[in-house]
């Protein structure tokens, strides 16, 4: 097989690039190792920022997030039973963010690609990519017992941190930047409307809790948990009774409970590996960077990857020139830095650490209270949580 862009992954950020080469006129090849309803049912995060939003309209993506997703201007953060809204289109400049989950983003993208694209081979497992600083590098990729080689001018790997895409830099050639945190996030989908019309970040001394949501009947909730929890060690009414807890506040507002359908843990880890690109090798999204999940940042940052790369490459077909693509590394690294300090951020504020001293738990108090007093200090985090400026 030939092309000219091998994707490795089915992600939103492979389903995405494939969608704006075409647009561009650029053939591609998807290879995704899982099958296509894994792919549509792959629950991860929920929070378009304003720039993903406008991309994925621009792509021809956007009618049913449009017509299903949920807008949304602001956030609650809640400390000390106090409730404090960060009003984002007055801080930005009329700058929102929508709850749309990942799962719909993907089917929408399979949709229109197997529509109007190039091939997508799902079950096709990338088992290793080989000439990378050459003008023809390969992936090898296994499908239906039958291995096969997919040529291409350019690979991009989006098939996140265990994928083939980043074990193809040699040793040595990176550098890689992590943090691990010592908490997670049991997360949970309960057949419930959401207590809130917004998403709530709570801030309490028992941790940290998130009141989210997928559709306006289906909650999305998460507690900050120790980092080895078995999701299961915790009862349906232990988890209800924990978030009502640290959601409490001074007025009558109530936490809705109903069925949980789905319980989890997601662990908290920074990481950053530089550079995100090797010859004709260019890692996009998990990766190359992985982020809390705190600043709804991971998918959002992806997309930027994406689009950078895609306007680069329309520039080298155009002109000939390389320049965008010789940029394309340190472009993205400027946004994912400031993704991973504003990630990091939110982290810090609004998770006590198992071994915080009372000083330090005054300190987030005291953090907290700047920016619900302190317009400067709230427009920094509406203008990071919206997202920062693609390319």
């Amino acid at each position: 097989m030939r092309t000219t862009v091998g994707i490795i992954g089915a992600g939103p950020a492979g389903l995405l690039l494939a969608r704006l080469l075409h647009n561009a006129g650029i053939d591609s090849v998807v290879l995704e190792s899982r099958d296509r309803a894994y792919v549509e049912r792959r629950q991860r995060a929920g929070i378009l920022e304003q720039g993903t939003v406008d991309v994925l309209r621009a792509a021809g993506a956007g009618e049913r997030m449009d017509r299903e997703g949920l807008p949304h201007d602001g956030i609650e953060l809640r400390f000390a039973k106090r409730r404090h809204r960060v009003d984002f289109p007055a801080l930005t400049g009329g700058r929102s963010v929508m709850v749309y989950a990942q799962t719909e983003v993907c089917k929408d993208l399979i949709a229109l690609h197997l529509k109007e694209g190039g091939p997508l081979l799902f079950e096709a497992e990338a088992l290793a990519v080989e000439g990378t600083e050459t003008d023809r590098p390969r992936i090898r990729f296994r499908q239906g017992g039958v291995e096969d080689v997919l040529e291409c001018d350019y690979v991009v790997g989006c098939d996140g941190f265990w994928g083939v895409a980043r074990s193809a830099v040699p040793v040595g050639l990176g550098r890689t930047f992590e943090r691990t945190y010592p908490f997670g996030w049991l997360g949970i989908l309960a057949d419930v409307a959401p207590s809130h019309d917004e998403l709530v970040y709570a801030r309490h001394d028992r941790g940290f809790a998130l009141l989210s949501m997928r559709s306006p009947s289906v909650s999305r909730l998460y507690l900050q948990v120790p980092a080895d929890t078995d999701a299961e060690s915790w009862s349906d009414e232990e988890i209800w009774a924990e978030l009502e807890r640290r959601f409490e506040t001074d007025d009558d507002w109530v936490l809705n409970r109903g069925p949980i359908t789905q319980k989890s843990v997601t662990p908290m880890r920074s990481y950053v590996h530089e550079p995100m690109r090797h010859g004709r090798l260019f890692l996009a999204g998990d990766a190359a960077h992985i982020v809390p999940p705190t600043g709804a940042k991971g998918l959002n940052l992806a997309v930027g990857d994406v689009v950078t790369f895609a306007r680069a490459l329309a520039h080298r077909t155009g002109t000939g020139s390389d320049e965008l693509l010789d940029a394309y590394s340190a472009t993205c690294l400027r946004r994912v830095w400031q993704a991973e300090r504003f990630s990091y951020d939110m982290t810090t504020l609004l998770h006590p650490a198992p071994d915080a001293t009372p000083f330090e738990n005054r300190l987030q108090l005291a953090r907290l209270d700047r920016i619900a007093s302190s317009r400067a200090a709230e427009t920094d985090l509406a203008e990071a949580y919206t997202g920062f400026p693609i390319g």
